[in-house]
């Protein structure tokens, strides 16, 4: 009984450290990051100018 315990452990701890470092990434193409970076950009300089008609009202 020991030893199955252990082994089902063993197999469960294996299989989390798999999963934590091999993960399933997005790769992206340099056009998408590009057009993200753009887009984050334009998010901020939107809450900018919010803010500031904030500040003036």
């Amino acid at each position: 009984m020991k030893k199955t315990f252990l082994t089902v452990m063993v197999m469960f701890m294996t299989l989390s450290a798999t999963t934590t470092f091999v993960s399933c990434r997005e790769n992206k193409t340099t056009g998408e990051k590009i057009e993200d970076a753009a887009d984050d950009v334009g998010d901020g300089i939107e809450d900018a100018a919010d803010d500031v008609e904030d500040a003036v009202d």
